[in-house]
C-alpha cells in the first residue's frame, strides 16, 4: 500500500486510472468498533457513481464503494513469467483458435465470428482480438445478429490474468448484462520434459517409458477413438472441428478386445507449439498413468515435427487434471472465459 511521509495510508488512484492494474485496501465493516480490512489487486475496469469495479486475475469482478477505501495505488505490470516458454496471450489465443477451427467464420474488423452448429463454445464464439472497426455496442449488436441468423446464442471468448489481457472488455460485457458461463485456463510448458515423461502406476516408485502400454497414433479419429470421447453421437460438424488444425494427431491406448480404448488424446502441432486436448481415460483404469502415456507419445511426435512448447486448456474446477499437468511441468499462463449474451437479447 502507498504510505505518505507522515506514515499514513493514502488513496492514490482516481477514475482516470481505469484500465490500469491497481492494489487497494478497503474497510469491510465501516460500522465496526475495530476496522477490518481486505486487499484487492487487479485491473480497474470502471469507476462510476462512487463505485469501483476491479477485475482480478481469475476474471472475477469486485465492486468497491469508494468511500470504504483507505489506501490504493497503481502497480506495475506483473513480472514476466520465468517458467515455461515465453508467449503473449494474443499469440496463444490465435494458436488455440487454429487448433479448434469452426466450420464457418467471418471477420468483424479484427474480431473473428465462429460457428460450428453449437459444437463447443470455443467453435461457436466470437474471438475479440483487436479492433472490431465499430463502437463496442454496434459491434456486439452485429455479433448477436450473426449468431441469431444461425440459431445460436452469442458468446464472446475473453482472457484475463496476463499482460495485455482483456479485463476491460470483460467489465464492459458485464455492464451490458453478458453472463460468464465458463472459466478455464490455458497452461504452457516445455515440450521435451513432457515427451520424456514416464507413465508410472499410482503406487510405483520407479517406472520407465518402456513399461508403458502401446499407443497408436493416427491422423483421424476412428470409431474406436470416438467411442471413448466424452461427447456421444459426434456429428459430421464435430468431426470437422476435431480434425481441424495445421497438423492433427489422435492417440489411442487400445482396450480389451471389443471394448472402448483405455485412453485417448488429441494433439495439434503448429510451428513451435503443440496443443493437447481430449485426453480421456476409462474410469476403471485411472491412476495407472495412461493420461501421461498418451501425452508423452503425442509430445514425441510433435518434437519430430519441430515443436518445442506445449499448451493445453483446462477448466478451473478440474483438480485432477490440474495436478497432472503441474507434475508434467506445465503452469497456468492466463484464464479465459465465455460470456453469453443477455437472455432477453437471445429470446
Amino acid at each position: 500500500m502507498e504510505i505518505s511521509a507522515a506514515g499514513r495510508l493514502e488513496v492514490r488512484i482516481t477514475a482516470a486510472d481505469v484500465g490500469k492494474r491497481v492494489s487497494v485496501r478497503r474497510l469491510t465493516d465501516p460500522g465496526a468498533t475495530e476496522g477490518k480490512f481486505t486487499d484487492t489487486v487487479g485491473v480497474l475496469t470502471s469507476w462510476d457513481d462512487g463505485v469501483l469495479v476491479i477485475t482480478r486475475k481469475s476474471g472475477d469482478s469486485v465492486r468497491i464503494d469508494a468511500s470504504s477505501l483507505v489506501a490504493g495505488k497503481v502497480v506495475p505490470p506483473a513480472p514476466a513469467r520465468r517458467r515455461g516458454p515465453a508467449a503473449s496471450f494474443e499469440e496463444l489465443s490465435r494458436i488455440a483458435a487454429r487448433a479448434w477451427r469452426p466450420v464457418e467464420s467471418e471477420r468483424l474488423g479484427d474480431w473473428e465470428l465462429r460457428a460450428a452448429s453449437g459444437f463447443t463454445r470455443r467453435a461457436n464464439s466470437v474471438l475479440p482480438l483487436g479492433d472490431p472497426g465499430l463502437p463496442l455496442d454496434a459491434a456486439l449488436d452485429a455479433v448477436r445478429r450473426w449468431y441469431a441468423a444461425r440459431g445460436l446464442p452469442a458468446y464472446a471468448q475473453t482472457a484475463t490474468g496476463a499482460e495485455g489481457t482483456q479485463e476491460l472488455l470483460c467489465g464492459e460485457l458485464e455492464r451490458r448484462g453478458w453472463v460468464r458461463e465458463v472459466t478455464a485456463e490455458l497452461w504452457t510448458g516445455a515440450l521435451t520434459p513432457l515427451a520424456d515423461a514416464a507413465a508410472p502406476d499410482a503406487d510405483a516408485s520407479v517406472s520407465s517409458v518402456s513399461s508403458a502400454p502401446p499407443v497408436v497414433l493416427a491422423r483421424s479419429a476412428d470409431e474406436a477413438w470416438l467411442s471413448r470421447y466424452q461427447r456421444r453421437g459426434v456429428s459430421e460438424v464435430a468431426l470437422k472441428v476435431l480434425g481441424s488444425g495445421p497438423s492433427v494427431w489422435f492417440a489411442t491406448v487400445p482396450g480389451a478386445s471389443g471394448e472402448a480404448p483405455a485412453a485417448i488424446g488429441r494433439c495439434v502441432v503448429d510451428g513451435r507449439w503443440a496443443g493437447f486436448a481430449a485426453v480421456e481415460v476409462d474410469p476403471a483404469q485411472r491412476r495407472r498413468g495412461l493420461a501421461t502415456t498418451v501425452m508423452a507419445a503425442l509430445a514425441r511426435r510433435a518434437l519430430d515435427e519441430g515443436a518445442s512448447a506445449a499448451w493445453l486448456q483446462v477448466e478451473a474446477d478440474n483438480a485432477g487434471a490440474r495436478a497432472l499437468y503441474g507434475r508434467l511441468g506445465l503452469a497456468a499462463h492466463h484464464a479465459y472465459h465465455h460470456y453469453r449474451e443477455p437472455r432477453e437479447a437471445s429470446s
